[in-house]
């Protein structure tokens, strides 16, 4: 049974941050935030671009692509950012209502910037696992960057967050971009490293004072550092390498990477290490980091730019602090 791509789609606000609004709020030079960690420019959102609202844009795209009736949408998966519209609040089932799947039921998942390849993963098995399910559609919204203060230099690796939304309709049977295998990694160690300290359930209920704080902070910085260092890259190498001999093909037979944005010289070195070109990829330096948007965003460049072709073994990679690895393995067309 094959289960494949039958539409994406993407949204982004039409505000911008400039590699030198970031520099300026930051402290560190323009020519610092361009090139080496990579940001040109990137999507923050307005007043009306909520978490969800994005989501919905971007599944509306994803459906003009597919040319279905909505009605045939049988599951929505929430696959977007935790910080929604509301808190304790289910965005797939706004979503769901706002674009007309009367059809469908929905709930809401993360595995935070490998979500996408997770929701992947999910959307399989629920097809595979019921019978009466064909189609599913993954909808997400992100805006993490409204929990980054520029002045906390300890999370400077952030600084480079965007928003946006990213949606994918999976359908059974469908022989077309086809999902061919996934894969999957976590460190639970990461857990508390980087976190927003308060507004949870482990600091309630919130002080007035509270609201200053409502940003990331890295705990211990140096030991944050050092397990990145030892495990990121061997992690990110393992689920790209465990997917691809789940399909049954080999490093040397990628030919597309859609992988999260992160800064220039890891992207270069990722590349190197997997014997790829920048041909064979798109770096995100007119976005950033949207979060689990970013695979699909990639994909969107890569086939705008035909980069990816009919035949072509695309490679979905991300990370998702915490700490979850995740690779997922479509052979396109």
């Amino acid at each position: 049974m094959t289960v494949g791509i039958l539409g994406y789609g993407t949204y982004f606000p039409e505000g911008r941050m400039t590699a030198a609004e970031i520099a300026e709020r930051s402290g560190i030079p323009e020519t610092v935030i361009r090139e080496k960690f990579g940001v040109t420019a990137k999507p923050i959102p307005g007043p009306e671009d909520t978490t969800s609202a994005m989501g919905i844009h971007a599944s509306r795209a994803a459906i003009e692509m597919a040319g279905i009736d909505v009605a045939e949408i049988d599951v929505v998966i929430w696959n977007g950012g935790q910080h929604k519209d509301y808190p304790n609040w289910l965005a797939g089932l706004k979503v769901a209502d706002a674009i007309g799947a009367v059809n469908a039921w929905s709930f809401d998942m993360e595995a935070m910037c490998g979500s996408m390849m997770a929701g992947m993963e999910v959307a399989r098995s629920l097809m595979v696992a019921n019978e009466g399910y064909r189609t599913v559609l993954l909808a997400s919204g992100y805006r993490n960057a409204d929990m980054i203060d520029y002045s906390v230099s300890d999370t400077s690796f952030m600084f480079d967050l965007g928003a946006g939304g990213a949606a994918l309709l999976l359908r059974k049977g469908y022989d077309h971009n086809v999902l061919l295998s996934t894969s999957f990694k976590g460190d639970g160690s990461f857990s508390e490293d980087c976190v927003v300290e308060v507004g949870g359930s482990g600091k309630w209920p919130m002080a007035p004072e509270d609201a200053d704080r409502m940003h990331f902070v890295v705990r211990d910085i140096e030991g944050f550092k050092k397990k990145l260092g030892e495990r990121t890259l061997p992690n990110f190498y393992y689920v790209i390498r465990d997917a691809l001999g789940k399909a049954d093909l080999t490093q040397e037979q990628i030919d597309y990477l859609a992988i999260l944005h992160f800064k220039r010289s890891t992207h270069e070195l990722v590349l190197s290490d997997l014997g790829l070109t920048a041909d064979q990829t798109t770096y995100l330096d007119a976005y950033g980091h949207v979060g689990q948007n970013d695979q699909i965003i990639s994909i969107q460049e890569g086939v705008r730019a035909g980069k990816i072709k009919p035949g072509d073994n695309v490679v979905l990679v991300g990370a998702g602090l915490g700490f979850v690895w995740a690779a997922a393995v479509v052979r396109w067309g």
